[in-house]
């Protein structure tokens, strides 16, 4: 159903109990489409809510409007069972709406300042990778970069592990090899590293700032935005930790651009 509202007894906006997919659509082509339902269907699995109509969810992108649109889709567990203890036989209910987008081509071509936020991730493998409703951590963690000149804040886990930025996925390269958090504990598998790392070869780490410190390029990246290169990287208190240089010829950028069709060049 399209963008109706949900009953108050709803469990997605009682208890965060559901899922949820931003797809990038040009023109009523999904890009990324696949991996985005293998993430889906992930979710499902993992939170044991019922198997919906993926035909009815294949038909969406083409009643999206022209041009570049961002789709959203939200499945949740629907309404019923008695406090936190789901039905039995829950009625899965879904929702999905779509909007214009304009992507931030400024932020490829001068790239983006960072800051760390003091907030950790909790651990908790079952929910790592998927892109559940209950996203209160990442709202506390965004809400620490509350400035325009601040692009995304960085989260490590209570461990001190390297994780994410609060809606976007972390890669850089140090010593000619690209590197990327585990999320095997905590965090989202974006959809276009799961893409990416189809074609390019990742190394899957589990560090802690040190080893972004001794990077030589850093970058965020998700199926939406695109990739923002990281220029400035400070700390919770807004103390400069290290700065890269912009790349005229980012290869790293121009690989995942070519997956959502965005520009190749800087400044087209």
């Amino acid at each position: 159903m399209r963008d109706a509202a949900l009953p108050i007894d709803d469990r997605g906006l009682a208890y965060g109990d559901g899922l949820f997919e931003t797809v990038l659509v040009r023109d009523g082509q999904p890009l990324l489409w696949d991996h985005h339902m293998a993430r889906l269907e992930m979710g499902i699995d993992r939170l044991a809510l019922p198997w919906p109509d993926f035909e009815a969810f294949h038909a969406l992108p083409a009643q999206c409007g022209p041009g570049l649109r961002v789709l959203k889709l939200m499945l949740t567990r629907g309404s019923g069972g008695r406090g936190y203890r789901p039905p039995e036989a829950p009625d899965l209910r879904w929702r999905w709406t779509d909007s214009p987008f304009e992507p931030s081509p400024g932020r490829w071509l001068e790239g983006v300042a960072v800051r760390c936020c003091e907030l950790r991730l909790g651990i908790q493998p079952r929910l790592a990778g998927i892109k559940h409703l209950a996203r209160l951590e990442n709202v506390l963690a965004r809400q620490e970069c509350q400035h325009d000149s601040i692009a995304e804040g960085l989260l490590c886990d209570s461990q001190g592990h390297l994780v994410e930025a609060t809606a976007m996925n972390l890669v850089w390269r140090r010593e000619g090899r690209l590197e990327t958090p585990l999320l095997d504990r905590c965090g989202v598998s974006g959809t276009l590293l799961s893409a990416l790392d189809e074609i390019v070869e990742f190394d899957w780490v589990r560090v802690g700032l040190d080893t972004l410190l001794a990077a030589d390029a850093a970058w965020l990246i998700n199926s939406v935005q695109g990739v923002w290169p990281i220029r400035r990287l400070d700390d919770a208190a807004g103390v400069c930790l290290k700065q890269w240089p912009l790349e005229s010829n980012d290869t790293f950028r121009h690989a995942a651009h070519r997956l959502l069709g965005y520009p190749l060049n800087l400044g087209d």
